[in-house]
């Protein structure tokens, strides 16, 4: 729940473009930071391939495959609720750790709608520079009860709507994915809230979360818009985040430094408690986050404050020069408008709880809002080959019973045995130790819980509630070997001051060689539990939320995550094939050398190489210099006798040639006489 000052009024949904940054100290030296950032474009510009403020290449994607409503996350880390209270927008904005999409597509069958979200799917990975195009058919199901749509939508349009949702929980969230998030923005992080949003501290955060919401919405009198909402939420430990810049290395504080707890009992000379010094430390945005707010957006709604944080007004803070204060009239949240060209920073000074001056815990923070639910899921069992799931679900309201709608989706390999799907509620205070179980049976594919036995005996102390009826509602799907896999949903409803406790058995699956992971000795991670809560406890008004009231009108729901699985399934040796290989080639090499020798060596007697005058290896060396000395004397030889036969032709050509001189010189004198 963020709340906002009320004096500044809300962006409408007809606002092109506004972006806003909730800061909310919590306990223990941490602070919730909730980035928001908005873009509306009318469907008729849609339609004409005018996006404005609307991001081109993710509305082409949407024409292209007729997706009418899509919802992105990325998350990583997990919510301390019970330290941190309620979650930001009442879990609307989160996800299960890895990635999670789920959208609305307009098809007329269900194998156009799969056609279509392979494409959505496929393109969406390239845009985020994610492995979406992982979510095939074993990895996507069509939830019944959980997810509803969060746009307007027209009862010709819904009739031919499709829902399809997917999970990654194996997936890590890092800056790859964080750069085409920014990238999405009018500002492109240039200016404005998103300049602070740097990969290194986001992703160096207790728990954060990223969030892609696009639906139409078509105010009253108004035409209808598109709009996109980018929501990125993180939790920051102050002390953390200050240390790199004075102390890079954690050390332990000097002695002399360390500030004692004197009122603990084992308090004396040489025994010290430290005193917490996290809670109220002085903080600074820039400190925090690494740098300032580079001036506003000048794309953004100028009526809505970009920087809001929720403390107490008795609490002092100091901004920079020419951002001006507006303070809610409930007294507990305060928003900045800043300078468009300037940069911007706050200081939270630290609070001294000591003097005449001392603060309180009141006087420091916002008190938290209570959760409506607490979740908490688990594996239970021994051995690899079967094993159970337990999810403990607690009711914190003293007064109000909560009902929600309990989604899983398990991989194929994980099969369910559902007739051991039981429930145990138990109330606090405990009233005389009484619990409670009931054992549900149904059968595959049927919605309705049957069978139900109560196995002990319960006498209800909550004002009359039926303790009996904790399950009202199941929709199971089985899972099919390579093909789907399992989707089990569940209506429950959990009486006041009480907690419901369910358990299943499962069995795993022998996987193939090839369909084990690089490290499959890590395990098989499952995704997390969705809980969508039909009633809420608590609805914030329209100036404490800052997004209007027609949206939570419409929504009407709250949600929340548990914390995924790590599955450990029986893992073949991976390195048997390489011992095979490194066997056999010594076995071959060893007995390479004998067979060689066996069938090339010929033995011969010892007389037949005497006259060679020695043996072994000298024998066959100068039996070779012997041959080699016969054949350098035969060519020596050859090379002789044609050099003579070469002289005496040269020689009877000259004869010939002086005889036919001498008979020349006689004609010549006979004719003179």
């Amino acid at each position: 729940m963020h709340v906002l000052a009320s004096s500044s009024s809300p962006a409408s949904s007809s606002s092109d473009y506004y972006e806003q940054l909730n800061l909310k100290p919590l306990p223990q030296s941490n602070l919730l930071a909730s980035f928001n950032f908005r873009s509306n474009t009318s469907l008729s510009q849609f339609e004409a391939h005018n996006f404005q403020y609307f991001p081109r290449s993710l509305g082409q994607i949407l024409q292209h495959v007729g997706t009418r409503e899509l919802h992105l996350r990325f998350a990583l880390g997990r919510w301390d609720a019970e330290s941190w209270g309620a979650r930001p927008w009442d879990g609307t904005k989160e996800g299960g750790t890895g990635v999670e999409l789920w959208a609305w597509l307009e098809a007329q069958t269900d194998e156009e709608a799969s056609h279509k979200w392979l494409t959505l799917t496929n393109a969406l990975s390239g845009l985020f520079c994610a492995s979406l195009n992982f979510i095939d058919e074993t990895r996507t199901t069509r939830p019944v009860m959980s997810f509803r749509p969060e746009g307007d939508h027209s009862e010709d349009i819904l009739e031919n709507l499709q829902l399809l949702h997917g999970v990654l929980p194996r997936e890590v969230v890092c800056t790859e994915n964080l750069t085409p998030f920014l990238k999405l923005l009018p500002c492109k992080g240039k200016a404005g809230i998103s300049t602070l949003l740097d990969g290194h501290k986001l992703f160096d955060a207790s728990w954060q979360s990223m969030a892609i919401d696009i639906r139409p919405i078509c105010p009253s009198g108004e035409e209808c818009v598109l709009q996109i909402e980018q929501t990125i939420d993180m939790v920051l430990d102050i002390e953390r985040a200050k240390r790199p810049r004075g102390n890079p290395i954690p050390r332990p504080r000097p002695g002399h430094e360390l500030k004692c707890n004197t009122s603990k009992p084992y308090h004396s000379g040489d025994t010290c408690f430290p005193t917490d010094f996290a809670e109220g430390q002085e903080w600074a945005l820039d400190q925090v986050f690494g740098r300032s707010v580079e001036g506003a957006c000048p794309l953004t709604d100028p009526d809505v404050p970009p920087v809001c944080i929720q403390v107490p007004h008795s609490r002092d803070i100091y901004t920079t020069a020419g951002a001006s204060e507006i303070k809610s009239p409930g007294g507990g949240s305060r928003c900045y408008q800043i300078p468009s060209n300037d940069g911007f920073s706050l200081i939270l000074p630290r609070m001294s709880r000591e003097g005449p001056d001392a603060k309180t815990d009141a006087d420091e923070l916002v008190p938290l809002a209570s959760p409506p639910l607490y979740a908490e899921r688990s594996l239970m069992g021994h051995g690899q080959e079967r094993g159970g799931v337990q999810t403990i679900l607690t009711n914190p309201s003293p007064d109000a019973a909560v009902e929600f709608v309990y989604f899983e989706t398990l991989p194929w390999f994980m099969r369910i045995y559902l007739h051991t799907l039981r429930t145990r509620i138990e109330y606090y205070p405990p009233h005389q130790g009484q619990s409670q179980s009931q054992q549900i049976g149904t059968e595959a594919g049927t919605a309705g819980a049957a069978d139900q036995q109560q196995q002990q005996p319960f006498t209800s102390t909550s004002g009359g509630e039926d303790s009996t009826d904790i399950v009202r509602e199941i929709y199971y799907r089985p899972a099919l070997d390579r093909v789907r896999g399992t989707q089990l949903e569940l209506r429950v409803r959990i009486p006041p001051a009480s907690r419901v406790v369910l358990t299943y058995d499962f069995e795993v699956t022998i996987l193939r060689y090839t369909e084990y992971p690089p490290d499959a000795n890590r395990g098989f991670d499952v995704a997390a539990a969705v809980i969508t809560i039909l009633e809420k406890g608590s609805s914030p008004s329209a100036d404490d939320n800052g997004n209007g009231g027609k949206d939570m009108t419409r929504r009407g729901t709250s949600n929340l995550r548990t914390t995924g699985l790590l599955l450990s399934l029986p893992t073949p040796d991976f390195s048997m094939p390489y011992n095979v290989i490194i066997f056999t080639s010594t076995a071959i090499a060893l007995a390479f050398g004998g067979l060689y020798n066996i069938l090339v060596r010929r033995f011969v007697a010892a007389d037949e190489v005497s006259e060679v005058g020695a043996g072994g290896l000298k024998g066959k060396v100068l039996l070779a210099v012997k041959k080699l000395a016969v054949l350098v004397k035969q060519k020596l030889a050859a090379s002789g006798a044609a050099s003579s036969s070469g002289g005496g032709d040269i020689k009877g050509a000259q004869q010939q040639q002086e005889n036919k001189k001498d008979r020349g010189d006689e004609n010549g004198k006979g004719k003179a006489e």
